[in-house]
């Protein structure tokens, strides 16, 4: 049962639509998912389906399978993504060696797919206020095997003040009233009211504001919802504009929604394969650059040296960056990060211990392949995601597999591999 008054107001919005809208609630939700160029080619899997027309490596699935039980999932090969939830980050356009901010980015959807159109090059800050979405979306950044983030758990402004004119793209995928997920989540529905809209509308503002300063002069604002609401879509956007001359509507090419003002575009339910969603893209025409500190890395220690040898590891262009016990390798572009809640600052390497080197579960599943690997058929992987031993001669650290799929780590005695996959992930 839909709230009367939101359904009176979709009424005025879709006028003879309005029952075209009301059947597609009705018909079962089209599932989707995307790969991950970061893992290599996407596999040949039989409950994959036809293509997502504005997203080049999502495709929609057969709703009876379960691909998050898939060893693959686990291995970051694809993400479980809604179809139009792609949309923003296709307006978006990332490029290889851009700095691109995703400011509101948890759990990690839209992140993970800019991070595969960056290909590994660039800086990518994604950020999330709330702690334990944070967390996730450090776990989903790990999964999916990607080196170039920075995950910070910060106030969008504090952001904005540290890291002013620093980025060429910026996404905000702003936390909304949820109505374009009614269909998927019915706490959404229970949760909606007009107040609730009211209040989402003011805290986009306040991330708009915050999302303008990040933006270089001449890069690009992407914001985006899931909502069907005008007052925190089209009217956000034109009081936005209202008050930020130096933004201005763009033109994109994107004939698969249906183009509004100011450069926006709504993805309906019933006029596509998808939930609903709205995006606005803005190009920042004036504004000055600004200065942000960007400090050099320290120097790789011999332990890590020693073991990327052994393995035959070469880290792309990067710099070192040592917390606690731990060794990151983060982008060249990072810049300072005192005063900044830091949930990943990069690629976690592995941990310092004495005189020896302990690699990370985050550094497998960047790894595309590495000197000693050993490699279990999908359908034979499920003993070392229990966390039991592989028969193996090798000896010392060496990347488990799956299909030719980084998964983990094992250490060899020479009749076995001791298995490292970690315990907070085994099933």
């Amino acid at each position: 049962m839909l709230p009367e008054a939101f359904l009176n107001r979709i009424e005025k919005q879709l006028g003879a639509e309005y029952p075209a809208f009301l059947e597609s609630l009705e018909r079962p939700r089209a599932v989707a998912l995307r790969f991950n160029p970061l893992k290599g080619e996407a596999p040949a899997l039989s409950f994959v389906q036809s293509p997502v027309p504005w997203e080049p490596m999502g495709y929609y699935y057969d709703p009876e399978a379960r691909p998050g039980l898939h060893p693959y999932h686990e291995a970051g090969v694809y993400y479980l993504q809604e179809a139009s939830a792609m949309a923003p980050v296709a307006l978006l356009d990332p490029q290889p060696g851009e700095r691109i901010c995703d400011l509101c980015a948890a759990p990690g959807g839209k992140t993970t797919q800019i991070a595969g159109r960056m290909a590994g090059e660039g800086f990518l800050l994604c950020n999330e206020i709330n702690p334990k979405r944070a967390k996730i979306l450090g776990r989903n950044i790990e999964r999916l095997g990607v080196a170039n983030a920075l995950v910070t758990n910060e106030h969008p402004g504090k952001l904005a003040e540290r890291y002013a004119a620093y980025f060429d793209r910026v996404l905000i995928d702003a936390p909304c009233s949820g109505e374009g997920m009614f269909r998927k989540e019915e706490a959404a529905v229970t949760d909606w009211s007009q107040e609730t809209v009211e209040m989402c509308a003011r805290r986009q503002a306040e991330i708009l504001h915050s999302g303008a300063m990040l933006v270089r002069p001449g890069g690009r604002l992407v914001y985006s919802t899931c909502t069907f609401a005008p007052e925190e879509n089209e009217e956000a956007i034109a009081q936005f504009l209202q008050t930020h001359p130096e933004f201005t509507p763009e033109t994109v090419e994107a004939p698969w929604f249906v183009k509004g003002e100011n450069g926006s575009f709504r993805m309906w339910p019933h006029k596509l394969l998808g939930e609903g969603h709205f995006a606005a893209v803005l190009r920042k025409t004036g504004g000055e650059e600004e200065d942000v500190s960007v400090p050099s890395g320290e120097k790789l220690p011999r332990p890590w040296q020693d073991f990327a040898k052994q393995l035959g590891i070469t880290l792309p262009e990067g710099k070192a960056v040592i917390f606690g016990q731990s060794l990151y390798w983060a982008p060249t572009d990072m810049p300072d990060l005192r005063g900044i809640k830091v949930v990943r600052p990069g690629l976690e390497l592995g941990e310092l211990k004495k005189d020896r080197f302990e690699p990370a579960h985050a550094l497998a599943l960047w790894l595309r392949e590495a000197s000693c690997s050993h490699d279990l058929a999908a359908d034979a992987v499920a003993g070392y995601m229990h966390g039991e031993t592989v028969p193996s001669g090798e000896k010392g650290w060496c990347l488990v597999t799956v299909d030719g799929y980084s998964i983990g780590w094992g250490k060899g005695d020479g009749s076995v591999l001791k298995n490292h996959y970690p315990k907070g992930l085994r099933r």
